[in-house]
């Protein structure tokens, strides 16, 4: 996707590695990298990319492509990342799970995994990018966001959503608007097959317009917040937005 209000037709993901983030967010990965003296040059790159984001796009108006089944990247070559560390995230008791959506809302709710299956579905073929510049074709399938959102009815307070793990405590933080964008789902199949523990089961958020380190897997908590969330690599420097 392009805009020519920009030379040579820059696009969004064009845009993240010029400036500050062709030095450091070049080089370093949130799929990966461990931080370190990177991080005062990657928090000049976040505020450049946030600005980018705020000012000069709005996620919610534009869709990420689709693809064919037949672009898929091959399952074992789709790259799986967790913060703990040596084995993935397992939840202990799959059927004692459930996702607990509060903060400044008028109907907490506590949502199983088959309540959310039983929300209306959404289902694309897109390719994910992660922020180290690789790509990858996928099929993901879950429920929309937007309607998890309007069954608790936020107050009129509720700016952001923080959501939380139990990825050795990863989490991040979103705007609504990205919230609401239609291809923001609450993932839970991957490929046409339930979420495994490689991808963030039983449960992730997932949209193809934002970077991969912002699609907080292995989800527990959704909480409407006034104030901005921070995040594991956030506070480490990455951009909030975190868009494509």
């Amino acid at each position: 996707m392009t805009d020519d209000r920009f030379p040579n037709h820059l696009n969004r993901r064009d845009l993240f590695r010029l400036g500050l983030t062709a030095g450091a967010a070049s080089l370093a990965t949130a799929c990966g990298w461990q931080g370190g003296p990177l991080v005062p040059a990657l928090q000049g790159a976040s505020r450049l990319n946030d600005w980018v984001g705020e000012n000069l796009f709005l996620s919610g108006r534009h869709l990420a492509p689709q693809y064919p089944h037949s672009a898929r990247t091959p399952e074992g070559l789709f790259p799986a990342y967790s913060i703990s560390r040596p084995m993935l995230p397992r939840v202990a008791d799959p059927a004692a799970w459930a996702l607990e959506v509060g903060g400044l809302v008028r109907r907490p709710a506590r949502l199983t995994l088959e309540m959310i299956q039983a929300l209306p579905k959404v289902r694309y073929t897109v390719k994910h990018h992660c922020v180290e510049g690789w790509s990858a074709i996928a099929t993901w399938t879950g429920a929309p966001l937007a309607s998890v959102v309007r069954l608790v009815e936020p107050t009129a307070q509720a700016r952001y959503l923080r959501f939380d793990s139990f990825d050795s405590g990863y989490s991040n933080g979103w705007d609504l608007e990205s919230a609401m964008h239609p291809q923001t789902i609450l993932a839970y199949a991957f490929n046409d097959h339930p979420l495994g523990p490689a991808h963030g089961a039983p449960l992730r958020v997932y949209s193809p317009v934002k970077l991969g380190y912002k699609l907080t897997k292995y989800l527990t908590k959704m909480t409407f917040t006034v104030e901005r969330p921070g995040g594991y690599w956030e506070d480490q420097g990455y951009p909030w937005l975190g868009g494509v």
